[in-house]
């Protein structure tokens, strides 16, 4: 290995080190293929240890109707049927009311096939764990449920969301697991199985093999989706200012029809 490789290497091993579960992409590497762990997650922020976690995909794409799609950090279905989506949100805009019904919908469509009774929707769960207390209350979990406003009676569509305060560290399951959420190192970590996983991703080595190469995934499709905002925006610009047509940027570019929309929704912005 040469001195360049070394130093990348070096580069991404204290990136890793310095990872915690609030970090999404760590978060999706750590629950990728480990039922176990997101069925401690899932039981502990529902309070409910009945929980069996029988699938779990990270970074799960689910399409909407008009063929857009949208990654799930962490998809989960328990022994019931019943669907979860854990969320992993630093930024306050990310964890919006508009977000959490757009995933909480997109899940419902995944969960459709034509011809299908709407009554065998499943119930549902889109649980955002947020860096901040985004609803300043200081509680450690927040339930969002639909009721009647007229008889305050709840509406009982089977849908829930779920904001989970990272800022709490009450002596209970949620303050321990929202602890160990906000580690960057296992031997600090409260639960023996989060511990593990922990450990074997930063610390064994293959699991910091395997970290590594995601890792350079991660860099080199952050490198492309930079390359592709900026011909966007070189388009949007070309457009706005009418020095070329719809067709010839199309053309130029080589866009496709989601391509010319993402353009012009830009120029939408720069008018």
């Amino acid at each position: 290995m040469d001195s360049i490789d070394l130093a990348k290497k070096q580069k991404m091993i204290a990136r890793l080190e310095a990872f915690t579960l609030m970090d999404d992409d760590f978060m999706t590497r750590f629950f990728e293929d480990n039922k176990e762990c997101t069925q401690f997650v899932i039981q502990t922020i529902l309070d409910n240890k009945e929980i069996e976690v029988i699938e779990e995909v990270a970074q799960k794409v689910v399409k909407s109707l008009e063929g857009r799609s949208v990654k799930l950090d962490v998809f989960a279905r328990d022994s019931k049927g019943k669907p979860y989506d854990i969320e992993i949100q630093r930024a306050d805009k990310g964890a919006g009311a508009k977000r959490a019904r757009h995933n909480a919908a997109l899940m419902d469509a995944d969960e459709t096939v034509p011809g299908m009774d709407p009554e065998k929707l499943p119930e549902s769960y889109v649980i955002f764990i947020t860096e901040h207390d985004i609803f300043k209350k200081g509680l450690p979990v927040y339930h969002i449920n639909r009721i009647v406003e007229e008889c305050g009676t709840l509406f009982d569509d089977k849908m829930h969301i779920i904001y989970v305060n990272g800022k709490y560290r009450g002596d209970d399951p949620i303050g321990n697991l929202m602890h160990d959420f906000n580690c960057s190192k296992a031997s600090d970590m409260k639960n023996k199985l989060l511990a593990e996983r922990a450990r074997y991703l930063k610390e064994n080595d293959k699991g910091v093999q395997y970290m590594c190469r995601i890792m350079e995934d991660f860099a080199k499709e952050e490198r492309k989706e930079e390359r592709e905002e900026t011909r966007i925006e070189t388009a949007a610009q070309l457009l706005e200012q009418g020095k070329m047509s719809e067709k010839e940027i199309a053309d130029f570019f080589k866009f496709s029809e989601e391509q010319m929309k993402a353009v012009k929704e830009k120029v939408s912005v720069l008018a």
